[in-house]
């Protein structure tokens, strides 16, 4: 698994990590404040796949920025007054376009789970890292996004091996019973081969 993930890590040389392991060297930057300490002792060993877009099913805007830094008007679509006083923030946000934006600082503690639970351990934002996807549930991710992906979780699995590729889940996984994403289009078996990982796991949409 190991070695998975270190060719996994070469497959995009540009991602590295910085000397703290805090922050991924040469992508654009954009700190949010919805960020806190992880409790003591919590060990990163989760490696959580979302799907965002903003408004839903429109891609490239600068909404899902304007959210996650707690700049989003209200007034700019419909659909933003029940969400802009959100609190809400993940790791990284990866574009359809593979551009790569991070907003939290990999030792604290980003808000993207919710409430949620794996492996019977409650709270996953403690011990885990949350990535971002621009898509919805309908439609499928691009290769550009994969690639990226598949690459930002080997430098992450080489920094913190107890993610290993059974721990790189969805938020369909650690929260059924309110979440869909990364949503039926997005692509398992793909991410599990390039990481080492088996093709398949226990739970809703592990194919």
């Amino acid at each position: 698994m190991a070695h998975a993930a270190g060719q996994a890590a070469k497959a995009y040389r540009a991602l590295k990590l910085d000397e703290d392991k805090a922050w991924i060297e040469s992508v654009v930057r954009y700190p949010s404040p919805n960020a806190d300490a992880r409790p003591p002792g919590a060990a990163i060993d989760l490696l959580v796949v979302h799907g965002i877009s903003l408004p839903p099913g429109e891609f490239g805007t600068p909404y899902v920025e304007a959210l996650f830094c707690n700049r989003l008007d209200p007034a700019a679509n419909p659909y933003f007054p029940d969400i802009s006083n959100l609190r809400v923030s993940a790791h990284v946000f990866i574009r359809r376009s593979g551009e790569l934006i991070q907003f939290v600082p990999f030792h604290l503690r980003a808000w993207h789970a919710g409430e949620s639970e794996f492996l019977g351990r409650k709270g996953c934002n403690d011990f885990s890292i949350g990535v971002e996807l621009e898509g919805t549930d309908a439609i499928p991710y691009e290769d550009c996004q994969y690639e990226r992906l598949i690459a930002l979780a080997g430098i992450l699995m080489c920094a913190w091996p107890a993610i290993t590729p059974d721990r790189v889940v969805g938020h369909c996984h650690i929260a059924p019973e309110r979440k869909s994403d990364p949503g039926p289009e997005f692509d398992w078996r793909r991410i599990r081969s390039a990481l080492g990982g088996p093709k398949t796991l226990p739970g809703r949409g592990m194919t």
